[in-house]
């Protein structure tokens, strides 16, 4: 391969899949090159063809799908060409993948370390104790704390972030020339994410490594790759360097992507998120013209007509739109200038208190195994949430953060009843809740409603959304069929959904469309308190941008109390007044959302927003990567006990004692031995 020869050289790649009788195109004439040491970052939303361009290169479409046209060259080689034998030499040896579910992709019934030995064997004719050492250090250089336990665990024995640096390490155990990444961080929160970032950086750029990055995400764009190209409907709309793309769009459907996202600091009552309207057509259904015309704000008769080409405008940037030249030179375009926004509700005087939680503990047995039972050992328990205390006003929104396993889910499963707390108390609108959802009256749970995280699993696949609308109608107010019918239209209007969705069922409706169903739900009772828990994770930005925009909307309308659960502290930002941090069952710092962002006292989430990943591909500021995993729950270190990971931690004191909470001039509380004004002249003196 010449010097200057790019390692993935993709020209006029076209793909479609096998509906029926007829083969729909996913992916049309899509050209990019890659060259060594170089990240490409593949965005757009869900059916745009990210994840069919990935699997083309890997020769993985599966029987229903197919490349009709273009070509595929990996160092020289095009792999359309090479046979299913001669593609195995080149998988796992020159050519890997790491998928989005760790966990799905690894064999459950193997170790860890037998799984990466089993590919040094294989493709570096290494010795079983050979692969077994090699295993281990492949383990050690993705960072993994206590790599010699974790060779010798099973996948479902370590978190998803250590899983997820398990498949890099077998990714990267033959050391190939090009990695493909779908979706890798996706499921991951922040602190791991981050940590995965830094990982596939340092050893692309060690390594010479060339790199295909497929995400939704625009803030891990911005951080890790160095060009990127933004799909849509199967088809290339932009495609420049990451710096000149993020400061300076030229596609309106770039401009759209970048809009929807919320950046650090901003708030509900700054900025209305620009979501984009619509959604992308169906494979049997793209338009004649330019795909995105029918949801863009600046198409006109033209781009309905004819389909654009895709032009070089400048040395090293591409972009398929007829008014291109007038949005690269400011004189039109999709970003709104007013983003005044009205939030005001009438009030009579100060918010009354509506939920208080006062020392709240959950806590779970672990079965005992029959070893345990037989030599008597004592049973052992998962301290979930141990000791949290909080008082939220009518009206008010709180932001739940903290990473995967803190217990955020607990506590808000706690408040609604699914999870029986062990101690404590928790009052609603001076009511004392039971523990159990079942021995709570029909009243009490009108007042508080649930939207979980993936609708799939919220909605009844054989149910109408007028169906699963009716049912809190008639089950928890008490409203006859024909009321509940009026009042069903007049929700769905509330949630932008057309009359005729009433008919249809949730596998018909977009990820998107089913959550705005879900929060219908929750509305139909007027709630006092609604709880949502990661109810945009899993959605395209734009889609997101709508969700948020929703929820704002409904409470405002409605004055509902709020709490919001998300590891996106970005998000978390933008719609939440008040913000908890938690971690392994405490909370670590409680602020009002503003302060909490300008200054974050507690060590933890310090920690926690500078792994956010920004929108800014040229913005600097101290990283703080905490190391090793969220401890068990089961046996939490004494002290402080967020001190064996604490970048500040000060001796004994943290180890030994709990900390004290202590309240800024501000008036957030924070829990931890530093006092304050040290910990703001610390964190001052990094720029924070």
């Amino acid at each position: 391969m010449a010097e200057s020869e790019p390692t993935l050289q993709i020209s006029d790649l076209t793909v479609a899949y096998r509906q029926g009788k007829l083969w729909p195109v996913a992916v049309r004439d899509f050209s990019i090159e890659i060259d060594a040491g170089k990240t490409y970052g593949l965005v757009g939303e869900s059916g745009s063809g990210k994840s069919t361009v990935a699997l083309a290169i890997m020769r993985h479409l599966g029987q229903n799908g197919r490349v009709q046209g273009g070509e595929i060259f990996f160092q020289g080689r095009d792999l359309l060409q090479l046979s299913q034998v001669e593609m195995r030499k080149i998988w796992g040896e020159r050519l890997a993948m790491v998928p989005q579910d760790p966990l799905s992709s690894l064999n459950p019934s193997l170790s860890v370390g037998e799984q990466i030995a089993e590919i040094l064997r294989k493709h570096a004719q290494l010795s079983r104790e050979e692969a077994r050492r090699g295993a281990v250090e492949l383990l050690r250089m993705v960072r993994v704390p206590d790599p010699e336990r974790v060779e010798r665990s099973y996948p479902h024995e370590i978190s998803g972030g250590m899983q997820q640096r398990v498949l890099i390490a077998m990714a990267l155990s033959t050391e190939p020339q090009l990695l493909v990444l779908d979706e890798p961080t996706t499921g991951l929160d922040v602190t791991t994410q981050a940590a995965v970032l830094d990982l596939f950086r340092d050893l692309i750029d060690g390594r010479d490594t060339a790199a295909l990055y497929v995400t939704h995400n625009l803030g891990v764009v911005a951080r890790i790759c160095h060009r990127v190209a933004v799909l849509y409907a199967g088809e290339l709309v932009e495609d420049a360097a990451v710096i000149d793309l993020f400061h300076k769009p030229w596609h309106p459907y770039t401009e759209g992507l970048l809009e929807s996202v919320p950046q650090l600091g901003q708030s509900k009552s700054q900025v209305e998120l620009q979501a984009i309207p619509g959604q992308i057509p169906s494979l049997l259904n793209r338009p004649n013209g330019c795909v995105f015309a029918d949801r863009c704000a600046v198409a006109i008769e033209r781009c309905h007509l004819e389909r654009p080409s895709l032009e070089i405008p400048a040395a090293g940037r591409s972009v398929r739109c007829f008014r291109w030249s007038e949005i690269a030179a400011g004189e039109i375009s999709t970003r709104s200038t007013d983003t005044a926004i009205n939030l005001s509700q009438d009030s009579n005087g100060e918010p009354s208190t509506l939920l208080t939680l006062d020392d709240l503990r959950v806590y779970f047995d672990v079965s005992r195994s029959l070893t345990d039972s037989i030599r008597r050992r004592p049973g052992q328990l998962v301290k979930a949430v141990d000791g949290v205390s909080l008082t939220l006003k009518s009206g008010q929104t709180l932001g739940l953060v903290g990473e995967s396993g803190s217990g955020k889910t607990t506590l808000a499963r706690s408040v609604v009843g699914l999870a029986v707390r062990t101690g404590g108390e928790i009052d609603l609108l001076e009511m004392n809740l039971p523990p159990d959802l079942r021995k709570r009256p029909r009243k009490m749970r009108r007042l508080l409603q649930y939207v979980f995280q993936n609708p799939e699993e919220a909605l009844n696949p054989y149910m109408t959304v007028g169906e699963t609308l009716r049912r809190p109608f008639i089950r928890l107010l008490g409203k006859s069929r024909e009321e509940a019918d009026t009042e069903v239209v007049k929700l769905l209007e509330k949630v932008r959904l057309p009359e005729e969705y009433l008919n249809r069922l949730p596998g018909q409706l977009s990820g998107g469309e089913k959550q705005r169903v879900a929060i219908a739900r929750a509305f139909a009772t007027i709630p006092d308190l609604l709880i949502t828990d990661e109810p945009v994770s899993a959605l395209d930005v734009s889609v997101q941008a709508s969700i948020l925009n929703l929820l704002r909307d409904l409470q405002v309308e409605h004055n509902n109390t709020l709490v919001f659960i998300s590891h996106d502290l970005a998000v978390v930002g933008y719609l939440a007044d008040l913000i908890a941090v938690m971690y392994v069952g405490h909370f670590m710092e409680l602020a009002v959302t503003e302060s909490l962002f300008r200054s974050p006292f507690h060590p933890y989430t310090e920690a926690l927003l500078s792994s956010i990943p920004v929108l800014d591909p040229t913005a600097e500021h101290e990283r703080i990567r905490l190391e090793g995993d969220v401890p068990s729950q089961i046996d939490l270190p004494g002290g402080c006990p967020f001190h064996p990971r604490c970048p500040r931690y000060i001796g004994d004191i943290c180890r030994m004692e709990t900390p004290p909470w202590q309240q800024t001039d501000e008036g957030s509380q924070i829990f931890c031995h530093i006092p304050v004004a040290e910990l703001e002249s610390a964190q001052t003196s990094l720029g924070n």
